[in-house]
C-alpha cells in the first residue's frame, strides 16, 4: 500500500484516510483485503500509532474499513470500487470548475 504524507498540508490523519478511501475507490484496495496493523502502517510512514488509529475509526464509521480483534483491519465487504468513466467523468468536471475559477 502506497501513501504518501505531505508536511504543510492537511492534518496526517485526514491524509492518511484520504489516501486509503482513494486505494479502494480505485479498486487497489479490494473487499475483504487486509491492510497493515496501525503500529505496522505507522511505522512505515513514520508517524504516531494514534494518528493511523484516527485514520482508521474514520473509515470504520464510513464503512469503508471494519475490524475484528484477531482479525485484522479489512476493507469493508460493501465497499467497492468507483467504475472508471466515473472517475474520468468528475475529473475532467473539477478541471472545468477549475477554469471558471
Amino acid at each position: 500500500m502506497i501513501i504518501e504524507l505531505t508536511e504543510g498540508g492537511a492534518p496526517l490523519a485526514e491524509q492518511v484516510r484520504e489516501q486509503i478511501r482513494g486505494l479502494v475507490t480505485t479498486g487497489q484496495l479490494a473487499a475483504g483485503e487486509r491492510l497493515p496493523s496501525v503500529r505496522q502502517l505507522a511505522h512505515d510512514l513514520g508517524i504516531a500509532p494514534r494518528t493511523v488509529a484516527k485514520a482508521y475509526k474514520a473509515l470504520q464509521e464510513e464503512g469503508v474499513l471494519e475490524t475484528r480483534t484477531g482479525g485484522g483491519t479489512r476493507v469493508g465487504r460493501t465497499a467497492t470500487p468507483v467504475r472508471r468513466p466515473v472517475i474520468e467523468a468528475a475529473r475532467a468536471y473539477a478541471a472545468a470548475c477549475r477554469q471558471v475559477e
